[in-house]
């Protein structure tokens, strides 16, 4: 019953990785792309939970924060692209101040 569970989940995180693959090949705007890239990252790392428990391991966990980290420095990065048009401004280094 567990196992139909899990499975069923995997099955509808796979179609809302299907929508947000549309919205990110389609757009119409710079930030639906942003929105849609962040939620893929979002339901890789539900996949991997649910295969994890699935599969009733824990050998998967680190990767789960590794994504996890980037899907958030990728987000924050391309959020501050879109508002200004640089990543890294020109006299901004954390290690000048």
């Amino acid at each position: 019953m567990v196992s139909a569970l899990l499975t069923a989940s995997l099955v509808i995180l796979g179609l809302a990785m299907l929508a947000c693959l549309f919205r990110l090949l389609k757009g119409p705007t710079r930030s639906d792309r942003v929105a849609a890239l962040d939620t893929i990252g979002i339901d890789v790392l539900a996949m991997i939970t649910v295969l994890c428990m699935l599969l009733d391991t824990q050998d998967f966990l680190e990767v789960i924060l590794v994504i996890g980290i980037l899907t958030f420095i990728g987000t924050t990065a391309l959020a501050r692209y879109i508002e200004r048009g640089v990543v890294v401004e020109e006299g901004e280094r954390p290690h000048d101040r």
